[in-house]
Order: structure tokens, then C-alpha cells, then sequence
């Protein structure tokens, strides 16, 4: 299975496109030792959010590496900040600028085609079914794109990020009253600083799905890794941190369902 999938009573779902760290032999095989530690990956975050079964909630989480294939890029591969460095569909480089893949072996065009065949369609094509599905029953959906990020990559920013990144397209994924009622969660305590539509604006599947006037509100939250784990390998949890902004995360995905459900 290229992703893990569980089918909601409410209409929310949560996806976790970066969570993935398998990466399939024959790409493994053209891969540098750089590949090996996964540094990149969104880690534990089906961990963090394991409170989702209970209340309800679809998700759907990657299996595969965003190193063999990032399923939060357009299958065409266009930058999402045109101007800003970023990795591509088929990163080349770790965020440190560490390559990928031995010399002579980066992906051309058709093992690019190949993998988003193989790989990136799977996941796309449940998120959309699923998407579906709570639309035929609710008339209206909330899609919360998960993710986190080491808290310091100089490679595409200055200094910390904020502790939490919401992102909406500037507006255009969701209705303004569903922002609302989760950033205002996310604003009424001190513990963790917060951004709207900063540095992180929603990725292609937020930008993509995310269709108001077809009733699908979709909502990206880039989290510092910081909050819940360790930033250095091993990527080891950290159950101290991650008890105390659990019970934002829990609140805030509560809000999102209330709002849909009104």
C-alpha cells in the first residue's frame, strides 16, 4: 500500500503528505548515503496527531519518501513561490544542499513521469475519493494539511520559524470564518508563536483542493519540529514537549470540525 488510510464520520480530513520514509529499491539503489537518514521527513506526526481516530476524523499519511517523489508539489513541477528556492517534485537535495543521488543517476523526465504514476498518483487519487465521499454526505469538507520543519534551515529562510505556519493561499483555500475560528485558537494562548500566510502559504495540495465555492476548505499547518521532538538524529519524541501543544493541535482540529458542522 503507498499510503496509510483510515475513513472518518466527520467531514474532516487530515493529510500527511511528508510523513513517508520508505523509498523503493531501484530508486534507493541511484541514492546517495544522504538519503539514508530521511532527515526531511515530517516525523511522528501520526503520532502527534493520534487523537484524530477518536474524534472522528479521515486521514490519509504517506508511505513513500518525499525523496523519491514529494506529493505536495504539482505533477508539473512548477515552483509555488516563484522567485524563493525550494525543492522540486523529485528533490535532487536534502534542505542542507546535500545531493541525492550519485552522479550520473538523477531522475530524467521519464522516471519522473514513472514515479508520479506509481507514487504520487496513489495518494492523490484517495485524498480525492475521500474528499468525495465526505462531500456526498456533509455538502462540505475541512482538508488539514499536515506538516512539520526543522525550526532553523537557512537554506529558505532567516533565523527560527515561527512555531506554527498556517497557510491558506493568502485567503483563497478556505472561507474566512474557518481560518478564523482555528488561528484564533492558535492566538489565544502564549506558549507558541504563530503565523498567517507567512514564509508557508499552503503547498500544492492545500492550493489545489482547496475550493470554497465547491465547499472543500482546505487549511496547511507548518509546525516546528522544535514543539515535539528532536531536531537532530535520531528525530527522537519527545512525549514532554509533544503533551503540551497536543492539546492545541486536538483543539484547533476541533475547531475546524465545529466550523464545518455549523
Amino acid at each position: 500500500m503507498d499510503y496509510q488510510f483510515q475513513a472518518g464520520t466527520i467531514p474532516l480530513l487530515v493529510s500527511m503528505p511528508h510523513v513517508g520514509t520508505d523509498i523503493p529499491d531501484e530508486i534507493a539503489a541511484t541514492m546517495t548515503a544522504a538519503a539514508t537518514d530521511r532527515q526531511d521527513t515530517d516525523w511522528h506526526l501520526a503520532r502527534l496527531y493520534g487523537f484524530l481516530q477518536e474524534m472522528g476524523a479521515s486521514t490519509i499519511a504517506a508511505r513513500w519518501s518525499r525523496y523519491a517523489i514529494d506529493l505536495n508539489r504539482p505533477p508539473e513541477n512548477t515552483n509555488l513561490y516563484p522567485g524563493q528556492d525550494t525543492t522540486g517534485l523529485c528533490p535532487v537535495d536534502t534542505f542542507h544542499r546535500e545531493p541525492l543521488y550519485v552522479e550520473g543517476r538523477v531522475p530524467d523526465q521519464a522516471e519522473v513521469e514513472r514515479r508520479l504514476q506509481h507514487y504520487w498518483q496513489p495518494y492523490h487519487a484517495r485524498l480525492r475519493a475521500e474528499l468525495d465521499r465526505l462531500l456526498a454526505i456533509h455538502g462540505r469538507v475541512v482538508l488539514w494539511d499536515a506538516h512539520s520543519i526543522a525550526s532553523r534551515v537557512p537554506r529558505f529562510f532567516d533565523g527560527k520559524l515561527p512555531d506554527l505556519n498556517f497557510g491558506t493561499a493568502d485567503g483563497a483555500t478556505c472561507a474566512p470564518g474557518l481560518a478564523h475560528a482555528v488561528v484564533s485558537r492558535a492566538l489565544a494562548q502564549d506558549r507558541y508563536s504563530v503565523a498567517v500566510n507567512g514564509r508557508f502559504k499552503g503547498g500544492h495540495i492545500t492550493r489545489f483542493y482547496g475550493r470554497p465555492e465547491t465547499g472543500v476548505h482546505a487549511i496547511q499547518l507548518e509546525m516546528c519540529q522544535s514543539v515535539y521532538m528532536d531536531e537532530e538524529a535520531p528525530y527522537g519524541y519527545r512525549s514532554d514537549l509533544a503533551a503540551q501543544v497536543q492539546g492545541l493541535l486536538r483543539a484547533m482540529t476541533q475547531a475546524a470540525a465545529d466550523w464545518v458542522q455549523s
